[in-house]
């Protein structure tokens, strides 16, 4: 009887966190001029994770994007780690690396129009593209 009240306390709670039924076009957001992983950001990409477990055809795009301010290449090199540190956690979460590109537009793609601290903070992040493997070049 305890076992079975701890398996089921156990499946509960995946119930309750539950698998994302899409998570095309989800964002984690960075702090200004960090590519650090946030304990939110984390949290999103674990819940990716569990998405693209539950959908073993899927693969994705992380694509790291940066604000306006600072110049093209340091922001290419800044959305680049973006990207790869975001594509680390759901390898370190059971993701297999064939499944994952990354790539970076830094500043070049702006998401948000505008300037000023609240556009910026949305155009830091990155982004998750969902597809196929026959959709990838």
């Amino acid at each position: 009887m305890k076992k079975f009240l701890l398996y089921g306390a156990i499946f509960g709670l995946a119930a309750c966190s539950g698998v994302p039924s899409d998570i095309n076009d989800e964002k984690v957001f960075f702090a200004f001029d960090s590519a650090a992983i946030s304990d939110e950001a984390r949290d999103s990409l674990e819940s990716q994770s569990l998405y693209l477990k539950k959908n073993p055809e899927k693969i994705v795009t992380l694509e790291g994007h940066c604000d306006e301010r600072g110049s093209t290449e340091y922001n290419l090199a800044l959305g680049a780690l973006r990207a790869g540190n975001a594509a680390h956690v759901l390898i370190a979460d059971g993701i297999e690396p064939e499944r994952i590109k990354t790539i970076s537009y830094g500043k070049e793609r702006p998401q948000y129009p505008g300037t000023g601290e609240e556009v910026w903070a949305l155009n830091r992040n990155s982004t998750t593209k969902v597809s196929e493997p026959e959709q990838q070049k």
